[in-house]
């Protein structure tokens, strides 16, 4: 069995996910991991499937693009590799960040978390609030070494947040079902 990621984006509107998934269906794939949002009026998502032996990932982007030209979206496949190792074992935590928008705040703290070998195993970013008074919001769910020291990365995580301005929270995490 071949794996596959798709990638499709475009302005939202109802429709997209049918589009792209009857293609899919049709071409003999089944989903396996996914990730769809809406991002400012644009929606975007991520698949991993799995296909039949002998599709191939060019033919199978040709199919996508063509029937989801009519929705203006760009598509792309490309074939996977089986073999990946799985990402290491950890604890689930979660970590917060909040405050006044400016560059720099997501690279910031992925790269304090990467320095200690944290997984982001989800991130997503908004912009709330009214918009004379906007607040930028980050959650990472985030995947810890069973061995990491949680108050010393949470202290540097304060000190990384009070550097940008901003407040950050960091605690353990009950996996969702999803």
């Amino acid at each position: 069995m071949a794996h596959f990621a798709v990638t499709a984006v475009g302005a939202d509107r109802p429709g997209i996910v049918a589009v792209v998934t009857g293609v899919l269906v049709d071409a003999g794939c089944n989903l396996e991991d996914t990730s769809m949002t809406i991002l400012r009026g644009h929606f975007a998502m991520m698949l991993v499937l799995s296909g039949p032996e002998g599709l191939d990932a060019g033919a199978l982007e040709a199919k996508l693009v063509a029937a989801a030209s009519p929705l203006n979206l760009a598509v792309t496949a490309r074939t996977i590799d089986d073999t990946m190792p799985v990402s290491p074992a950890g604890e689930p935590w979660r970590a917060t960040v909040q405050g006044a928008d400016r560059p720099g705040i997501v690279h910031r703290v992925t790269a304090l978390l990467a320095g200690h070998e944290v997984n982001i195993v989800d991130l997503s970013t908004r912009v709330v609030g009214e918009p004379d008074a906007p607040v930028y919001v980050m959650v990472l769910d985030l995947s810890v070494p069973p061995n990491l020291d949680h108050d010393e990365l949470a202290l540097q995580l304060d000190a990384a947040a009070a550097e940008l301005g901003v407040s950050a929270t960091l605690h353990p995490d009950e996996p969702d079902i999803l």
